[in-house]
């Protein structure tokens, strides 16, 4: 996760509700999101796979710091979302199911709040009850470490143990279609350690 990672702009388009999807790419050590081809459900297979950048900020209810490496290990679920974003509002119970049922397995799920009045953000998450944390990125800044196209509202990206997309939503997630995404990438095999270096020769 440190290579060039693709700049995002946010503009006051995002506000008018969920875009349409784009291709995505790998390039580097790390994830890149590029032009659109129409889809908006992609899937890698692990061999496809790249990690992200790291991703990092000021958690939107305590203010404190919350990082994608504090899920080191875990599958990890990352969500785009906003209060004004209706289909935010409409999956944001199953999200929340789906966390519940998954989190024995090993599983993490990270908000990125993105363009919203914090306030309004933290009312949302009361009312709700939701319990696991989000990124509070009204500016999209920290967002970019995903590269994913952020006129997008919401994005649901599920990342792998290793932090590296294996699906990616942009669009509004189903409960069924969710919940199975992210239990098969939970069960996936854990990578082969790295071989031992043989001792340089004398």
């Amino acid at each position: 996760m440190v290579a060039t990672v693709v700049a995002v702009v946010v503009g006051a388009g995002l506000l008018a509700g969920c875009g349409t999807g784009k291709d995505a790419v790998k390039r580097g050590d790390t994830w890149q999101f590029v032009s659109p081809g129409g889809q908006t459900v992609i899937t890698y297979p692990p061999a496809q796979r790249k990690p992200v950048a790291p991703l990092a900020g000021p958690e939107l209810v305590t203010d404190k710091p919350v990082s994608l490496a504090d899920f080191d290990g875990k599958a990890v679920v990352v969500n785009v979302w906003a209060s004004w974003c209706g289909p935010c509002r409409g999956e944001a119970d199953l999200l929340l199911r789906t966390f519940h049922q998954t989190r024995d397995q090993g599983v993490a799920f990270l908000g990125i709040n993105l363009r919203d009045d914090r306030p309004t953000a933290r009312d949302f998450v009361a009312d709700r009850g939701i319990d696991y944390p989000s990124i509070y990125d009204f500016t999209g800044a920290r967002l970019a470490a995903l590269t994913t196209p952020t006129s997008v509202v919401p994005t649901t990206v599920i990342l792998d143990r290793q932090h590296r997309p294996a699906v990616v939503y942009l669009r509004s997630v189903e409960a069924l279609e969710l919940k199975e995404a992210v239990e098969k990438v939970a069960a996936e095999p854990a990578p082969a350690p790295p071989a031992p270096k043989a001792p340089a020769a004398k």
